[in-house]
């Protein structure tokens, strides 16, 4: 089984060395050797810690993927464009792809998926989310006679690990940030992490296959940790949780769509997903039949990721010698995505008001008015000032947001201090 490689970075450089080291065991396993018949690359004349042929390295990924001795493409480039043209090229050959591209995914995975198809050829992808944790196939095979209704998860380590850091030492958002990057969980232009892109693109694929619809990056509600502050993390500590960007994914049994977001919420230090710390990911599943199912283990690296995908190459290579193909992308759902309005959540809102008579009743005024219901409210007095915190019940985000906005205007408040989300159950 001859395989061209696209990519030889950190997790390209790993997937050579577990296919040279590993090669006996895969050959096993596989039926037949997998053989490495050339890697794309930027700069083939650049010298790499690879103990392989020089002459391997080429800048003509196009033409090695339309070579005739080429079987079957892995590709870790990254981004949108080439890698799109140079996958659709394998795949309209009828080479099965693997990949580990969740921006090309998320943003255009239609189009790969039906050029796999009209192929009848395979498009694998299990590194692209949650790196070394096995998730896209069970949710595209295991669970495929089940129907999920929720996908939880913390799917980014460099977000995750700030978060913890600020939650365990008190650090600012500043400080965990700039430790993230000292260890190397961050890169030196974070944004794609810290804005929430990252997770975003990775909360698209879980919501394609978790509910056969199809959903790109575009529909995916957005919000970054920049703004967490320690009183935030303060806050979710004193009602019993803690702070955490996740990726959600879920089915209305109202309006019968789907929600996908990506935000930081408060959730319950007894949920399963706030004891993931550091740069570690977790998805919580939730299906009818099934229940409740946790996956969690590194979601990013060298290493892990390059072991997903080769655990898609053996698949894939299986298959091929088989004469079949793997499961296919299903949309045949096709649920509308609903606008983050429609969206049934809950707010933890933190007010700084003036400490008088009546300032709370004029607050709950509020909030009745836009028909939300207050769950707790915690009152501390300090001198003629005071601190209001105030949980929801469960109400549509566009009537939540709406009463923060009124809240803004009325006499008596000074400043909404702080507003996040609650998600994973009455805390």
């Amino acid at each position: 089984m001859r395989i061209a490689l696209l990519g030889c970075g950190v997790v390209g450089s790993e997937i050579v060395r577990l296919l040279r080291a590993n090669a006996g065991d895969l050959a096993a396993r596989v039926g037949e050797p997998l053989e490495l018949v050339g890697i794309g690359v930027r700069r083939p004349e650049r010298v790499r810690d690879l103990d392989i042929d020089a002459s391997l390295f080429t800048a003509d990924a196009a033409g090695l993927v339309a070579r005739d001795d080429v079987d079957l493409v892995i590709e870790v480039v990254g981004g949108i464009e080439p890698a799109r043209d140079w996958l659709l090229a394998a795949l309209r050959a009828g080479k099965p792809v693997v990949t580990a591209n969740k921006a090309l995914l998320a943003s255009d995975g239609a189009a790969l998926h039906d050029a796999a198809a009209a192929a009848g050829t395979d498009l694998y992808y299990e590194a692209a989310v949650g790196g070394a944790i096995p998730l896209i196939r069970p949710l595209r095979e295991s669970l495929a006679g089940d129907r999920v209704r929720r996908v939880l998860g913390i799917v980014n380590g460099t977000t995750n690990f700030v978060l913890t850091r600020m939650d365990e030492t008190g650090a600012s958002f500043a400080e965990a940030l700039a430790e993230a990057g000292a260890l190397g969980y961050a890169e030196a232009d974070p944004s794609a992490d810290i804005d929430g892109y990252d997770a975003a693109a990775k909360a698209a694929i879980m919501a394609q296959l978790a509910f056969h619809s199809p959903v790109t990056i575009d529909d995916v509600y957005r919000v970054g940790i920049g703004d967490v502050t320690a009183a935030d993390i303060a806050s979710a500590r004193e009602m019993g949780c803690t702070v955490k960007a996740l990726a959600v994914a879920e089915r209305s049994v109202e309006t019968d769509g789907i929600s996908v977001r990506v935000h930081p919420a408060m959730i319950p230090r007894t949920h399963p997903l706030a004891g993931v710390r550091e740069a570690f990911n977790a998805v919580f599943v939730e299906a009818e039949a099934a229940g409740q199912l946790m996956f969690y283990g590194q979601g990013a690296g060298g290493a892990p990721t390059a072991s997903a995908v080769l655990g898609d190459v053996v698949a894939v290579a299986r298959n091929r010698i088989a004469g079949r193909r793997g499961p296919g992308e299903s949309s045949y759902a096709a649920l509308p995505v609903l606008p983050m309005g429609r969206t049934v959540t809950r707010y933890h809102v933190n007010l700084d008001v003036t400490d008088k008579t009546g300032v709370l009743a004029t607050v709950a005024g509020a909030f009745a008015r836009h028909d939300v219901s207050i769950r707790s409210v915690r009152q501390d007095g300090r001198g003629d000032d005071a601190s209001l915190v105030l949980v929801t019940h469960a109400a549509p985000d566009a009537a939540l947001s709406a009463t923060v906005e009124e809240l803004r205007g009325l006499v008596g408040v000074r400043a909404v201090s702080g507003v996040m989300r609650v998600e994973g159950g009455e805390p």
